[in-house]
C-alpha cells in the first residue's frame, strides 16, 4: 500500500509538471479545453500558474524521491497547493469561468490533496 501511495503521488507530480507546462507553453489551448474565455490577459495569467504548477510539481516530485525525513515539509505545501487549486478552479466553474470539463480538474486535484495528506500522516507515523 505504502509504496502505491507513493507511486501514485510520483505520477501525480509528474503529471502536473507536464500539465503546467502545456499550460504555461499553450495557455490558449488549455483554456479552450476547460472553456475558459481565451484573451491575451487570460492567455498571460494562466501561463503564470502554469509556471507554478511546474514548480509545485517539481517540489512534489523531487520530495518524494529524497529522504523520508526530508519530506514532509514540501509534500505539506504540494498538498495545499493542490488543495487551493482544486478550490480555484471550482470556483472558477461556479462563477462561470471555466466549462463543466473544470469540474474533473477541480477532482482530480482534490483526490490529489487527499492522497497527499494520507501519505504526510502515514510517513509521520512511520518517523515517530
Amino acid at each position: 500500500m505504502r509504496a502505491a501511495l507513493r507511486g501514485s503521488l510520483l505520477a501525480i507530480a509528474l503529471l502536473t509538471v507536464i500539465s503546467g507546462a502545456m499550460q504555461m507553453v499553450w495557455p490558449g489551448l488549455v483554456l479552450h479545453l476547460v472553456g475558459g474565455p481565451d484573451s491575451p490577459g487570460t492567455r498571460h495569467f494562466f501561463g503564470i500558474v502554469g509556471l507554478f504548477m511546474v514548480l509545485f510539481g517539481g517540489l512534489a516530485f523531487q520530495a518524494l524521491r529524497a529522504p523520508e525525513a526530508q519530506r514532509a515539509l514540501p509534500l505539506r505545501w504540494a498538498a495545499l497547493q493542490k488543495l487551493g487549486a482544486s478550490a480555484a478552479v471550482y470556483l472558477g466553474f461556479h462563477h462561470g469561468i471555466f466549462g463543466a470539463i473544470a469540474l474533473l480538474v477541480a477532482a482530480f486535484d482534490l483526490l490529489s490533496a487527499l492522497l497527499f495528506f494520507l501519505y504526510l500522516r502515514q510517513l509521520a507515523a512511520r518517523l515517530r
